[in-house]
């Protein structure tokens, strides 16, 4: 009886510590996206579980109006992908997801679905009548000295470099939301806010190492979900700024990927062309287009293979999440063409489905219209893909703009390049949906490229104001921001003024500010906010005529209710125009008030001042 009961006792310690070494052998450290939502218009969404050997675990949940659709596991037992189907009427609630071995239950992990927030899914995107403000967060204003430097993130504050981080964050700009709605900015798209844990120039924001969260030195989560909704009570919508072609070189997953081939070029680096058109050249070569698609964008930033359909999956329902969790009202794609046709078409379709009043405005950096167009949802061009894509950033107008500004006027030359840019609006499905601007992050700044000079900063702003499509201003624009070093990112992101205590320039409040800067303020937020209501600018007819290389460029804006001319003059001399040549917009029409100076003008006997620009409202 003695040996029976040690024979027990010693089969229940090797039953214990086999439970005991099971426990240990398994572990969950990541399952995302981190909660889900009830009445989605997609019913499915993947959650990706990250842990030590759990792929050797079959999960299983009991909870009303979900069930699992499929289980994927891969090469790396260290990933699980469960793909769920939330019925319609399902509860908002809580449940276990239980990972079992042998019908026994060896972990569990509570997921949360949330209830959405009333009219989410028809929540309208930002459109023709915004004004988009820019900004580089680290460098817009310091709200918060506490976050400026983070235990366990290398890349440290030091305000003496330009590369450097200087310490902006999300509090920061939510202590000049104010400031920004007073100029008259009705839209906000910051540079990437996620983490980028990279050993140097992180300040930048584009090289994600972690998709569901805000970087510390910013912030966190729910301080980039406050900006959203204090950026709501003013009539501010929130931009956010996504990557789907790369991520950074220390994103958590590089250490240990789920698949061989989650990234392209994983054991040999190689570098992309960045010859984006050869997706369009009927005579490309594979290996050209592939080169392009595939390779990294920089050796800090891996490709990432979205033809492989779980990370594609992976990244099209974080872009879901952080649109639903910050109420976002817009998305700003980075590299848009990097990532190929047929994913970025099924990105962009699959978050239109979701909300259909959205918009995504994507980063073609070419200057032919023909290869944008393609892009732009609806297009009749050729092409082997449908894109969903609502918007573009027109760099074509904004090159032919600095051309127009700066070459002497001839026939081929000056205000007949912009001119002539604006004539293939006909390829564009949507036109009037295109972001124009003067500059922005990755370009020198405006003042420079207009070589400092004050009177073609203020002819280019009155165009960028006036005509079609979405305007976007980069911070500091307003107040003459430059850059000596042609191209030096560094110093083109330069601190906005006034954002650190010890700044002894303050762009927010004018104090140090020079008579110049304030008057370039005053304009710019004089325009801004004549423009809020013009409906006439958002929505309105443009016609435009010919310059005829005498340093004019006349266009007009129109609709029933109002018509606006206007009128650039570069000339060092005023200008006599002759109105006859525009009867069929002058009609009816015997004077116009200039928006900016409040002067009349008779239409009979029209001369224009040497080297500005009219805003005329008809009269």
């Amino acid at each position: 009886m003695k040996l029976n009961i040690r024979f027990l006792a010693l089969s229940l310690i090797l039953v214990l510590c086999t439970s005991f070494v099971r426990a240990q052998d398994y572990q969950i450290e990541r399952v995302e996206p981190l909660h889900w939502w009830v009445g989605m218009e997609n019913p499915e969404v993947q959650l990706m579980m990250y842990g030590n050997n759990i792929s050797n675990l079959n999960p299983d949940i009991d909870y009303k109006g979900i069930n699992i659709k499929r289980v994927q596991k891969v090469e790396n037992n260290n990933y699980l992908f469960i793909y769920l189907n939330i019925a319609p009427d399902t509860k908002a609630g809580s449940f276990e997801i239980h990972l079992n071995s042998k019908n026994k239950e060896i972990l569990s992990y509570e997921y949360e679905l949330k209830e959405r927030e009333k009219e989410s899914a028809y929540r309208k995107g930002f459109n023709s009548s915004d004004v988009i403000y820019l900004l580089t967060p680290d460098r817009f204003a310091n709200g918060n000295p506490d976050n400026d430097s983070v235990e366990g993130y290398a890349d440290k504050k030091n305000r003496s470099d330009d590369y450097g981080r200087h310490g902006g964050d999300i509090q920061g700009i939510i202590d000049h939301l104010d400031y920004i709605e007073q100029m008259g900015f009705t839209a906000l798209w910051l540079n990437p806010v996620l983490e980028n844990a990279m050993s140097e120039s992180s300040y930048h924001g584009y090289a994600t190492t972690d998709y569901y969260k805000v970087d510390p030195r910013f912030g966190n989560n729910e301080l980039y979900k406050k900006l959203s909704k204090e950026a709501e009570k003013r009539d501010i919508k929130l931009i956010m700024d996504m990557i789907m072609n790369h991520s950074g070189a220390n994103h958590w997953w590089m250490k240990d990927l789920p698949t061989q081939d989650w990234v392209h070029y994983p054991s040999e680096y190689q570098n992309t062309n960045h010859r984006r058109t050869t997706l369009h050249d009927p005579y490309a070569s594979e290996i050209d287009k592939k080169v392009f698609t595939d390779g990294w964008f920089v050796k800090a930033m891996p490709d990432l293979n979205q033809s492989n359909p779980l990370l594609a999956d992976y990244l099209i329902y974080n872009s879901l999440w952080w649109i639903e969790y910050a109420g976002l009202r817009g998305i700003r794609h980075d590299t848009h063409p990097y990532a190929g046709e047929k994913f970025m078409a099924e990105w962009g379709c699959r978050i239109m489905e979701e909300y259909p009043n959205f918009n995504i405005v994507g980063e073609e950096w070419g200057v032919n219209p023909l290869i944008l167009s393609k892009w732009q949802r609806g297009s009749k061009l050729p092409t082997d893909f449908k894109s969903c894509l609502p918007s573009l950033m027109d760099f074509p107008l904004q090159v032919s703009l600095i051309e127009s500004l700066v070459e002497e006027e001839n026939w081929d030359s000056g205000f007949i390049d912009v001119y002539e840019t604006l004539t293939f609006d006909y390829a564009y499905p949507d036109p009037d949906n295109l972001v124009i601007f003067p500059d922005n992050h990755d370009m020198d700044r405006f003042y420079r490229q207009v070589n400092n000079d004050y009177d073609l900063y203020k002819m280019g702003l009155t165009y960028i104001m006036t005509m079609r499509g979405i305007p976007q201003f980069y911070y500091g624009t307003e107040l003459l921001m430059s850059n000596d070093k042609g191209g030096d990112h560094g110093e083109i992101r330069e601190d906005f003024p006034g954002g650190w205590n010890s700044d002894d320039k303050n762009g927010f409040t004018g104090a140090g500010l020079s008579e110049k800067q304030q008057e370039a303020k005053r304009f710019v937020k004089k325009l801004l906010n004549w423009r809020k209501d013009k409906s006439v600018i958002h929505e309105g007819q443009l016609m435009q005529y010919t310059p005829n290389h005498d340093g004019l460029y006349i266009y007009f804006r129109y609709n029933e209710q109002q018509t606006v001319m206007i009128i650039l003059n570069k000339n060092e001399k005023a200008m006599k125009i002759n109105t006859d040549r525009y009867y069929e917009r002058l009609d009816g029409f015997s004077k116009g008030t200039d928006v900016t100076t409040g002067k009349t003008y008779s239409m009979n006997n029209l001369t224009v001042p040497q080297r500005s620009a009219l805003i005329l409202e008809l009269e």
